[in-house]
């Protein structure tokens, strides 16, 4: 049963065999108990990292390069690299990943230098940034239409719904 909003009235969707919702990630930290770790309280991200991901002030195209010093923990030697480095924040890059390996492997190695010589350079693309208004971001209008493989005869849609796509990433 559903309460209509706004009315006393409540309706009721039959048929339904299973419900999937994506409600997000976060990480989990239990393997990580006995050791002395300091995560950001919202993101669940390391505490260092929590300021240059927050997903109310970055995407993924905009977190500047990070290594081994951003990574970091109270317990000596322990890095968490990945995806597990940004706790919720969804804007984690695998390129991102990569360079973070590599700067703590450095660190590991006792080649400080090498680990705090951070070059990764993200690209600003309509997937990541937060300008949808631009031709061709996200959700901003194509000026060509374009099709995937394997989509059905006709008139490409948008996911699930049956509405006609109309940019080059159907949110709109």
């Amino acid at each position: 049963m559903i309460p209509e909003e706004g009315s006393d009235a409540v309706s009721s969707i039959t048929g339904i065999d299973e419900i999937v919702c994506s409600t997000g990630s976060r990480p989990n930290l239990d393997m990580l108990r006995e050791l002395r770790i300091r995560t950001d309280a919202w993101l669940e991200s390391t505490e260092a990292l929590a300021p240059l991901i927050d997903p109310n002030l970055h995407s993924c195209g905009t977190v500047r390069p990070h290594g081994h010093r951003e990574l970091a923990h109270p317990e000596p030697g322990f890095y968490i690299v990945g995806a597990k480095s940004y706790g919720r924040a969804p804007t984690f890059l695998l390129a991102t990943g990569h360079e973070q390996a590599r700067s703590v492997a450095a660190a590991l190695a006792g080649d400080i230098a090498a680990a705090d010589d951070v070059r990764l350079e993200l690209p600003e693309t309509g997937v990541c940034s937060t300008d949808f208004g631009d031709d061709g971001g996200c959700c901003g209008e194509t000026s060509e239409k374009t099709e995937t493989v394997g989509e059905p005869e006709g008139e490409p849609t948008c996911g699930c719904d049956s509405q006609p796509r109309t940019s080059s990433a159907c949110c709109a």
